[in-house]
């Protein structure tokens, strides 16, 4: 007879802890949320949940119970056939579901009962968010450095410089899959849902220290259909900031490279450009259409940088942050100015935390 599943809190790093960790929510759940790396191994996919959730309410409990353990029964029997085939007699697999009851339970028995050492996360999936949620909130007192400056400016660029070198960078746009403007959606990589972002902040902020600046990008409080939490998002507001200055010419081109799958679809660019009809008139969005159908995307960049983003997105003290405690140039956006600029920005970073301090 295999040893029974044991009941354990979440590690620090399940992936690291164990072979294996199983998710036996329906996908639906799954595609929501999940610990990262997570495994998704149904034992009732969603029309089965529903199905047993509608007899539950509308018959019995009973019968609901009858019907549910025949569907995981078959669904643990297709996974021993498949997933579990190939696993040895050395096989330690971390198994949870919403609540790590009864979906958890049914398959870890099954495994624990062929010999495996299985165990059960207690609290299941609720209690992994718990501490998502609990991460997101100490993060607040982490020693943010905003980088700030008009779009196009390289910003991000210089995030990933900082993050080549070693530092702590939180890049919010790349967690939530999403530019930050009315541009910024990419369809082949589509936005995760609010509490999948949430956990990515979890996967990234857990790893920062305190005593080390986190740098992160200036950003609203919504980055595309996400809300960034409210104790990342004050703590930002009340950061020093690095303002970040490039000629107009400088950003369009590298805005034209960095978006250049995007512009290729002219009939997209102008549905996104209707969407600024609010701020501009009927005459200058067709002026704007008729550059996209001419390819002239450099002119066409520029024009929307300085008659729309400059004068909507505030920098210096005038939006939301703090004012700029530092200015930095960055002329060009190739490897050696980037390079240059990111020193410096890491040197500013650390003076400005250390004074803070």
């Amino acid at each position: 007879m295999g040893r029974l599943p044991k009941k354990i809190p979440l590690p620090a790093d399940p992936m690291a802890e164990f072979d294996e960790v199983v998710d036996v929510r329906s996908p639906a759940e799954f595609a929501e949320d999940h610990i990262g790396g997570a495994v998704n191994l149904p034992v009732l996919d969603d029309a089965e949940r529903a199905r047993v959730g509608t007899l539950y309410k509308q018959v019995s409990p009973f019968d609901a119970r009858k019907l549910g353990a025949a569907l995981v029964s078959r669904n643990i029997a297709r996974h021993l056939e498949t997933h579990f085939a190939a696993k040895d007699r050395s096989y330690r697999p971390l198994v949870y579901c919403w609540r790590g009851g009864q979906r958890s339970g049914s398959l870890a028995l099954v495994l624990a009962e062929i010999g495996w050492s299985v165990s059960l996360l207690e609290g299941g999936y609720k209690s992994y968010r718990a501490v998502v949620l609990a991460t997101i909130e100490r993060a607040a007192a982490l020693p943010y450095v905003v980088v700030n400056g008009f779009t196009g400016a390289g910003k991000t660029l210089l995030l990933r410089e900082l993050a080549s070198l070693g530092e702590q960078v939180l890049d919010l746009e790349a967690l939530a899959s999403h530019k930050g403007s009315v541009f910024g959606g990419d369809p082949a990589r589509p936005q995760p849902s609010q509490k999948r972002f949430e956990s990515f902040l979890h996967e990234r902020l857990s790893r920062f220290s305190a005593g080390r600046p986190v740098f992160v990008e200036a950003e609203s409080a919504k980055i595309g259909r996400l809300n960034l939490p409210n104790a990342i998002w004050r703590s930002m507001k009340a950061a020093p900031v690095v303002e970040i200055v490039s000629p107009l010419a400088a950003r369009a081109a590298y805005l034209v490279a960095d978006y250049r799958e995007w512009l290729g679809d002219g009939a997209r660019v102008c549905r996104t450009l209707d969407r600024l009809k609010g701020f501009h008139p009927k005459r200058v969005l067709a002026e704007w259409k008729e550059m996209a159908g001419r390819g002239e995307w450099e002119a066409l960049v520029a024009r929307l940088l300085a008659e729309h983003y400059d004068r909507r997105y505030s920098v210096g003290g005038n939006g939301p942050f703090e004012a700029p405690s530092a200015v930095l140039e960055l002329p060009r956006h190739d490897p050696a100015d980037l390079r240059r600029c990111a020193l410096a920005l890491r040197e500013q970073g650390t003076a400005l935390v250390g004074r803070a301090g």
